[in-house]
């Protein structure tokens, strides 16, 4: 009887262990090989630039996409557009304030698959909308991040799982109160185009 039982239990965990697979994976964004940038309309042109240091973690699991977690923070004074003067006036209370609102910051909360309509099984196809809470300019607002799954691989030196992601999304400037400068209006546009990269490394064993 105690030797039916215990097979029985190791069935069962067999089971659950096929119905809902293995943990997801934690990855630790790996900024020398992501991308944070960003362009806007200045005049009839536009404008772009990156945020150079940022940090953040992935959980993720291929067979359960949509139970996707992310947190990042980038900092605010490391916005780079290859133009000094330019720089300093983005970092001043004209723009972002980074002495005051030092970090940007986004927090998913829950996350929708579209499955591509193409037949086949190739999952880069999908898209996943990632919802979650994003802080500029000491600003909090939902916003929805339209993700792509870029693949998996193993760290060729460290020998662990590598996965990339990209994401696209607008923004407007003025909803989070960075509209200070006060120029003409057709100058500046308020909406900001963004552009993710992202590539993680897995951090657990």
């Amino acid at each position: 009887m105690y030797m039916f039982g215990r097979f029985i239990f190791s069935l069962v965990c067999l089971l659950a262990l096929f119905v809902f697979g293995v943990s997801a994976e934690v990855y630790k964004i790996d900024s020398e090989h992501s991308n944070v940038s960003f362009s806007i309309r200045y005049l009839v042109s536009n404008t772009g630039g990156n945020f150079h240091v940022f940090s953040g973690s992935i959980k993720y699991d291929e067979n359960r996409p949509e139970e996707i977690q992310i947190k990042a923070i980038i900092q605010a004074n490391s916005i780079d557009t290859d133009n000094v003067k330019r720089d300093e006036h983005l970092r001043s209370d004209d723009f972002l304030n980074v002495e005051k609102y030092p970090i940007l910051s986004f927090t998913s909360s829950e996350a929708e698959l579209k499955k591509s309509e193409d037949d086949t099984a190739d999952i880069t196809h999908d898209v996943l909308y990632v919802q979650g809470e994003f802080t500029m300019h000491g600003v909090s607002k939902m916003i929805t991040l339209p993700v792509h799954f870029l693949g998996k691989n193993i760290h060729p030196y460290k020998n662990k799982e590598v996965v990339g992601f990209s994401a696209e999304t607008v923004i407007q400037r003025s909803d989070y109160g960075v509209n200070n400068w006060t120029d003409k209006a057709g100058v500046l546009s308020d909406e900001v185009n963004i552009e993710l990269t992202v590539q993680a490394i897995q951090t657990s064993e």
